[in-house]
C-alpha cells in the first residue's frame, strides 16, 4: 500500500493527541478545530492502513503500531520544524518555537520583558517557558530539553547579562523590624528562619558569613508560595531574592540587608553543542539592547 499521502500535519496531530491527552486538548495546542485533528488522524490511519490510536472514553493511547512509529514521527516533525525555521532565518523572518528555562525569580523579574520584546521583534517565534529550580535550569540546558536558559550565579554566568538580583529580608508588615531601612542578619535570630531550598541557601549562608552570624534555619520549604504563606501566617521570617517582590501582598514586605548579597542573571544557550538558530537570534537581540 502506498503511504505517499502521509504528511507532517497528520503526524503532528497524532503526536498532539497523545502528548496533550485528547483530541480537544490537541486542537487547542495546534490552534485548529477538534474535527480537524480527528480528520488528520483518520487520514493518517487510512494512508498507513493501520490504526495508530486506541480511542478509549478516557485518554487516547497508541496502538502497538502507534508505539512503533512514535519515535520516527517525532523525528520527522522536529526535522520539518527545523527546516522551516532555517528557511525563515535565511529570509530574515524568524519563525518557530524555542524553549526557555528560568527560575521563579527570573520568570517574575526578567522573562516577561524578554517575551514582550521578542514578540514585537519576532512575531513568528513562539517561546515556551519552563520554570525550574537553579539546578534544574542548568540540567535542562545541558540535556537539550531547552534551547535557552536564564542562568544565575554569584559571579555573572556566561551569556548576555540581564539583571542583578539582591537578596532581602522577608517579613510580615507588622514585624518590629519591618520599618527599618536595613536589617543585619544577626537581628533575624529572634525569629524562626524559613529557608527556601530551591537554590537560595548558598547566598543566604554567604550573607550570614559576611555578618559574622551563625546561620540556623527552622523550616525548609521548596515551594515559594508556601514560604510566603508561612511568613504571612507568622511562622517565621526569611531572606529571598528581591525579584520576588511582585509576589508580595499588603501583609508582607522586604527590607534590604546590611550585607549585600546578589546573584547575576544571564541569558545563554548550550556550551557543548551548536545553538539553535532561533536561540542565536533571540540572544543577539538581547545583546544589542
Amino acid at each position: 500500500m502506498s503511504v505517499v499521502n502521509v504528511g507532517i500535519t497528520h503526524l503532528r496531530a497524532f503526536l498532539a493527541v497523545l502528548d496533550h491527552g485528547g483530541f480537544g486538548s490537541a486542537a487547542d495546542e495546534l490552534g485548529v478545530s477538534q474535527s480537524a485533528v480527528s480528520h488528520s488522524v483518520a487520514t493518517l490511519e487510512r494512508a498507513l492502513g493501520v490504526p495508530v490510536l486506541v480511542r478509549d472514553p478516557g485518554r487516547p493511547r497508541p496502538t502497538p503500531f502507534g508505539e512503533r512509529i512514535l519515535a520516527p514521527a517525532r523525528q520527522a516533525v522536529d526535522a520539518h520544524a527545523t527546516v522551516c525555521e532555517l528557511a525563515a532565518v535565511a529570509r530574515s523572518e524568524p519563525a518557530g518555537t524555542v524553549r526557555l528555562a528560568a527560575t521563579l525569580s527570573a520568570c517574575l523579574g526578567v522573562v516577561p520583558e524578554l517575551l514582550a520584546g521578542w514578540k514585537e521583534a519576532f512575531p513568528g517565534v513562539r517561546v515556551e517557558v519552563l520554570e525550574g529550580e537553579d539546578d534544574e535550569v542548568g540540567e535542562w540546558l545541558r540535556d537539550g530539553v531547552v534551547e535557552l536558559a536564564v542562568l544565575v550565579g554569584q559571579q555573572p554566568p556566561p551569556g548576555v547579562p540581564l539583571a542583578t538580583d539582591t537578596f532581602q529580608a522577608l517579613l510580615r508588615r507588622d514585624h518590629p523590624l519591618a520599618g527599618e531601612p536595613v536589617i543585619d542578619p544577626v537581628d533575624l535570630a529572634d525569629d524562626p528562619f524559613i529557608l527556601s531550598t530551591g537554590g537560595c541557601q548558598p547566598y543566604i549562608e554567604h550573607a550570614y558569613r559576611l555578618a559574622g552570624a551563625r546561620f540556623q534555619w527552622a523550616h525548609g520549604v521548596r515551594d515559594m508560595g508556601t514560604l510566603l504563606a508561612m511568613v504571612r501566617g507568622g511562622v517565621g521570617v526569611s531572606v529571598v531574592p528581591g525579584l520576588l517582590a511582585t509576589l508580595l501582598d499588603h501583609q508582607l514586605t522586604m527590607v534590604p540587608l546590611t550585607r549585600t548579597v546578589s546573584r547575576h542573571l544571564s541569558l545563554t544557550g548550550p556550551s557543548d553543542r551548536p545553538w539553535h538558530p532561533l536561540a542565536e537570534r533571540l540572544t543577539d537581540w538581547c545583546r544589542e539592547r
